[in-house]
């Protein structure tokens, strides 16, 4: 075999091995699908995970759920020294517990990727991919101000004490007191994000308050809730129902018109978790970092834009 020869194999062999040793391995943690907005998360991140593998051969990608935070950070250190991943994609089960965990990943080489639910150090990420909750609240505010012409009731139904509530509650606050002072806001309860409790928290409302124009439930799954207790109730005064997060049975509504009190929706799509998976694969085949932070804007749905947000295979 000639030198050149011997140095073209040599070459190649170099360029396979380091091809082999940077092959692009993707854990994704996310929680179980516990309700309705989760259950979706898990929908889309398995859906990404077939995409990516379709797009760049030999990428691969895993997914994991976690029941709690103890779960999830025991899972990520597993996906590293059993699956030996160089990029975590993690939606938090919650942020304080999981801070330290992916730090350790981070310092170890792996590239991570949070989602959603930020870490209380920053540092502990490369990058972040979430949904925009003030404007989740700002454009909710907006468009049931406008629809009650300026003036009314309104009631208001929270999720759970965090950062992501209180964004979005204080934003919606702040953009009806600016643009619609005439609307009052009687009272804010938390729903939990869940439908029991928001059914429970709007029958109060409804044996409290003689006169409700609309109701704000800062998520579908509560807003389904909502919309069981003004039934039951038989209640004809209120006029607008708005939930957020494109549960399909609310964009579905907002499409057929099929519910005069469910005319929009606002989006904060679990779908973010593929958008997150799919800027992983994409920077990381490449060699790239991720932008430090992409947020994913807030839109209100209507008749004319929902078919873009209907998924009907989806849980969610």
């Amino acid at each position: 075999m000639t030198l050149t020869r011997l140095l073209t194999v040599s070459a190649l062999l170099t360029v396979s091995t380091a091809f082999a040793q940077t092959k692009t391995i993707i854990g994704v943690s996310i929680p179980a699908a516990d309700h309705g907005w989760t259950a979706g998360v898990v929908y889309h991140a398995n859906e990404a995970k077939k995409m990516v593998e379709r797009m760049y051969p030999g990428t691969q990608v895993i997914v994991k759920t976690a029941k709690d935070a103890n779960e999830q950070a025991n899972q990520i250190q597993d996906m590293l020294t059993v699956n030996k991943i160089n990029t975590l994609v993690i939606l938090p089960q919650e942020s304080a517990p999981l801070t330290a965990p992916v730090a350790a990943l981070k310092r170890q080489g792996v590239y991570t990727v949070v989602v959603d639910r930020g870490l209380t150090n920053p540092a502990a990420q490369d990058a972040y991919v979430a949904g925009d909750n003030r404007s989740f609240g700002k454009v909710a505010a907006q468009y049931m101000g406008k629809q009650l012409g300026g003036k009314g009731n309104v009631v208001v139904l929270r999720g759970i004490p965090t950062v992501v509530d209180n964004q979005r509650v204080e934003s919606f606050e702040a953009a009806m007191k600016a643009q619609y002072p005439g609307v009052k806001i009687l009272d804010k309860k938390f729903g939990n994000w869940n439908r029991d409790d928001a059914f429970k928290v709007m029958q109060d409302y409804l044996t409290r308050f003689p006169k409700i124009d609309a109701v704000w439930a800062a998520d579908d799954d509560m807003a389904v809730g909502v919309l069981k207790a003004i039934q039951q109730a038989g209640r004809k005064d209120i006029r607008v129902v708005l939930g957020g997060g494109g549960m399909k049975e609310m964009i579905k509504k907002v499409m057929d018109g099929s519910d005069k009190l469910v005319t929009a929706n606002v989006t904060y799509p679990p779908s973010m978790i593929a958008d997150a998976i799919m800027l992983a694969a994409k920077n990381r085949t490449a060699g790239k970092a991720l932008p430090r932070s992409t947020i994913i804007p807030s839109v209100l749905v209507s008749k004319s834009n929902a078919q873009k947000f209907y998924f009907p295979q989806s849980p969610f």
